[in-house]
């Protein structure tokens, strides 16, 4: 499968260190050869870089090694075909505008219920790599990707999709089903602790979707949000027939700084001579970047929002973002901004108890 990796921080950072070693899972220490993609935020802008050939000989990713650039928020994925060829519409992150915001997704897994191949006539092809299994490839019949959003109160109704998906992947179909029920559901923007309850409840929605249908869930993912927040995902497992875990970890890197050393290459870096006080770094992964740190790997069914370079793992917590005014972020006249914020929660009815003493 693919691998992801995404960073978020608290004050302006450049991801070269991470990413050297990331790129060379591309075809040199492992085998996602098949196109690689990285998405990071400057200010309310998104920059975006993809190719379909493997990351480890890419030159655009060399030159991203070379000339660091410094970011709040970034996701990035390294490719293993699956499903749809290898080409460049098939390449994450996939980004779209809502609500006058620019969201990127990266995914990591195997979600039947949304393989668009099950509900259109379908040949099947050989990837270029020798070592890769065949993939489906879609022909030019009309897909309607699968509605999620009952769980959010949102139902199918007069079939809308907003958002449809341009590549053949599962991925894009899924990410376009997110924002399509999203975007059903809330009128204003919606406060941080809103979202993450409802990006819960859609990924429970997914998870119990493909069960019915006889799927073996893989789910991870990587959503960015603007350019201080990133929702990570994470719903783990094996391919049938491989021993290959596929999930997610974290570290979050602040005072005092050490030094790391790259897992997939002779690299090491002393953070404490290239750091500031006011730096904290959370870093998100498939598998560990590093041997020498201490990773956390994700829960099954557990969707983090990550703020400042901090970890946020319940919907309650996520207010501390707001109070620190890193909630969406929009000037479109298309969505009212998000109300105040306990009206929100309240409106939503999430847990009131925690209000007590929060400052609200």
């Amino acid at each position: 499968m693919c691998q992801l990796m995404g960073m978020n921080c608290a004050a302006l950072t450049d991801f070269s260190f991470s990413f050297r070693g990331f790129v060379r899972r591309g075809g040199a220490t492992d085998v996602h050869s098949h196109g690689w993609g990285l998405c990071f935020y400057d200010g309310r802008g998104l920059r975006a870089f993809h190719d379909p050939n493997p990351a480890s000989e890419s030159p655009l990713a060399g030159f991203l090694q070379e000339h660091p650039v410094k970011t709040l928020n970034m996701v990035s994925h390294i490719r293993y075909a699956t499903r749809g060829e290898v080409k460049l519409e098939n390449v994450h992150p996939f980004q779209r505008e809502m609500w006058g915001i620019s969201f990127c997704f990266a995914h990591n897994g195997d979600v039947s219920s949304f393989d668009r191949t099950q509900f259109a006539a379908n040949e099947i092809v050989d990837c270029p790599s020798t070592n890769a299994p065949k993939v489906n490839r879609i022909n030019k019949t009309g897909v309607k990707i699968p509605w999620i959003g009952r769980s959010i109160g949102v139902e199918d109704e007069g079939g809308q999709r907003p958002y449809n998906p341009i590549g053949a992947t599962d991925s894009e179909a899924m990410f376009c089903a997110i924002l399509n029920a999203l975007r059903a559901r809330f009128d204003t923007l919606p406060t941080l602790p809103v979202l993450h309850a409802a990006v819960q409840s859609l990924c429970n929605e997914i998870v119990a979707l493909d069960d019915e249908r006889g799927g073996t869930t893989i789910l991870n993912f990587l959503l960015g949000c603007g350019s201080h927040v990133q929702l990570a995902y994470s719903w783990p497992g094996a391919r049938e027939g491989s021993s290959v875990w596929n999930g997610l970890h974290y570290l979050v890197r602040e005072p005092p700084f050490g030094s790391a050393h790259l897992s997939d290459c002779d690299y090491t870096i002393n953070f404490a001579t290239v750091t500031k006080e006011d730096d904290r770094v959370a870093v998100i992964a498939t598998a560990p970047l590093t041997d020498d740190e201490d990773w956390v790997e994700f829960k099954r069914g557990q969707l983090i929002l990550f703020d400042d370079g901090l970890p946020h793992t319940q919907a309650d917590e996520c207010y501390e973002a707001e109070l620190r005014m890193h909630g969406l972020d929009s000037d479109s006249d298309a969505i009212p901004p998000a109300p105040n914020l306990d009206v929100d929660m309240r409106r939503y009815e999430l847990r009131r108890d925690f209000f007590q003493g929060a400052a609200i």
